[in-house]
């Protein structure tokens, strides 16, 4: 089981554990472990194998045998317990945005609220806001809140999604029968949230392949099991559908399949257009059928360059590759470096040498770390003594790296209420680089929080805005703003505006991040890294870069280390 996916396991039966009031020691040192395993500064197999993890801070003897358990088995049985034994509607009562384990305690034992359903009634009574604790702020909140929720339906993040499917696909793909397997969906297009795992593979003969599907141990339910086709519900109460076709169907299949159903609306009325017809299983004209062994064999054949699954949204793609191949799109290896990261300075997992190094493994040859500005109580901001204590701390790691790599200083900068920064302009002076970011007051009205960042974009200081909407997938709404003003307002700064490329924001989305490149706004991918592991969040991040058909000159992290610390200077210089 890979490292991500026990460190999640981790994490919820510390909140199952806080749901059922159980000890709150007991409950953070299970958060403790997960945060551990995600920055982990080697593979966890590695660390098992040579005893490094069993002597690893916040890791007891306890918890190293129920990792080796789940990193060796895939499995825990006291997990499977605990999720048994707590109802499945209060974990789903987390989802509500601002409502933690301790309050969905309170209302299951004072209540006898084990559902969002029960929930909404309960609100919708004013039983919510007598409880000590609540109020009727609060009681508003959570109604607001199970609207978010039921807005957004059971959809999943990226991240959770390619981390549930890789095993499964694993599996098919080593099924002696198997000669092609690949994620379909909104996975393949690398869409923002997914709500189905769609698996499709090629045989010539499905059935037993389906047969193993449906005995795998991450299935927990089987929805349906045909000759063709099989549905489960996984552990994570996740559909994933196998498909099975024969391998002269698999092109055809695979692109149906992947969509989005507008690109495959577009595509099969083309194909009309030029005496063919398109399905799911073939492509036919007068002549019979049109042989293809792949993707890019059927786009040939409708008189097209090949188009990325990105970019298959019905957006322009189409008259774009009639023109011929397509400007290639980034690739995570095309980044250079990046600059939105935290370090134990102030909330991260780690420390400065510890992030550079996992920057190195990861071939990068800069990281920009901008720690919380001052006003950030909460996540352990700045005072300017220690900045000033940080840019020597910096400067003397950099004396270590003999040029081949560089920190730059940086700052995560918050944008105040009226748009001023929260350093004094001597300070900001003295970084690389600020990032600016809004991290309070985010229900203000459209109006105001719309200046707010155009002020901030518009501050020659600011080197890049970050997350620029604010939002939390699946978790919280965008705050109320003109995006495309403080788009406007960045393109004539000529303030960058990153892809925060961590799976629970990516913002700017690829849709912004078309009109941005259109006014000429440069784009940087930035992981919000908060361990050192969140550093491969970036691929994240170029996965929207590529949904808004970015290639490497529109990304400033994509340029070499001179290059960067050249363009970073003179920004610097042009302040004064």
């Amino acid at each position: 089981m890979e490292t991500a996916r026990i460190a999640q396991i981790l994490s919820e039966m510390g909140t199952l554990l806080e749901v059922r009031g159980e000890n709150p020691f007991r409950c953070r040192a299970y958060h403790n472990a997960a945060q551990t395993l995600k920055g982990l500064p080697s593979d966890l197999s590695e660390m098992i194998a040579d005893g490094r993890l069993a002597e690893t801070p916040g890791i007891g003897t306890t918890m190293f045998s129920k990792i080796v358990q789940l990193a060796t088995t895939g499995h825990l049985p006291a997990y499977d317990d605990l999720r048994r034994a707590t109802p499945p509607g209060l974990v789903a009562l987390l989802r509500v945005p601002g409502l933690g384990p301790k309050k969905i305690k309170v209302l299951h034992d004072e209540l006898k609220i084990e559902s969002l359903a029960d929930l909404r009634v309960a609100g919708e009574a004013k039983m919510i806001a007598p409880l000590k604790g609540f109020g009727a702020k609060t009681e508003q909140k959570i109604l607001d809140g199970i609207s978010f929720v039921e807005s957004v339906g059971d959809r999943i993040l990226q991240s959770k999604a390619r981390r549930l499917v890789a095993p499964i696909l694993e599996a098919i793909r080593q099924h002696p029968l198997v000669l092609r397997a690949e994620v379909c969906g909104s996975l393949r297009r690398r869409a923002e949230t997914i709500g189905d795992l769609d698996i499709l593979f090629s045989a010539e003969n499905p059935v037993p392949v389906l047969d193993h599907f449906v005995k795998l141990p991450e299935v927990a339910t089987v929805l349906a099991h045909g000759p063709t086709k099989a549905s489960v519900r996984i552990a994570d109460g996740v559909q994933c559908d196998l498909r099975g076709v024969e391998d002269s169907q698999f092109p055809f299949a695979l692109h149906y399949f992947t969509g989005s159903k507008a690109h495959n609306i577009a595509i099969r009325r083309r194909a009309l257009a030029h005496g063919y017809s398109l399905n799911e299983y073939s492509l036919s004209g007068e002549k019979g059928s049109v042989a293809c062994k792949t993707e890019a064999d059927l786009f040939a054949a409708l008189g097209l360059a090949y188009i990325p699954p990105e970019l298959r949204e019905d957006v322009g793609e189409i008259e774009a590759a009639e023109k011929g191949p397509l400007p290639p799109l980034v690739e995570l290896s095309d980044l250079t470096g990046t600059f939105h990261c935290h370090t134990d300075w102030s909330d991260g997992q780690a420390t400065l040498e510890e992030m550079a190094q996992a920057a190195q493994s990861l071939g990068l040859t800069y990281l920009g770390i901008a720690d919380h500005s001052r006003s950030a109580g909460y996540a352990g901001g700045l005072s300017i003594e220690r900045v000033r204590q940080q840019w020597a701390a910096i400067d003397a790691l950099n004396e270590t790296f003999g040029g081949k790599f560089r920190i730059f200083k940086g700052t995560e900068c918050d944008i105040l209420g009226d748009g001023s920064l929260d350093y004094p302009d001597e300070i900001l002076d003295g970084f690389d680089y600020v990032v600016a970011s809004v991290h309070s007051s985010f229900g203000m009205p459209r109006d105001e929080m719309t200046a707010r960042i155009v002020r901030a974009a518009a501050n020659p200081r600011v080197t890049m805005l970050g997350h620029p909407t604010g939002r939390l997938l699946l978790a919280r709404d965008a705050y109320a703003v003109d995006v495309d003003a403080v788009i406007e307002a960045a393109a004539k700064a000529g303030t960058m505006i990153e892809i925060n490329a961590s799976p629970h924001r990516l913002d700017l989305d690829d849709i912004h991040c078309r009109r941005a490149k259109a006014q000429g706004v440069t784009i940087v991918v930035n992981p919000d890294a908060h361990s050192t592991g969140g550093l491969a969040d970036l691929d994240y991040g170029v996965g929207v870069a590529r949904r808004a058909g970015l290639g490497v000159a529109d990304l400033f992290n994509s340029a070499p280390l001179a290059k960067v610390a050249e363009a970073l200077e003179r920004r610097r210089k042009a302040r004064h």
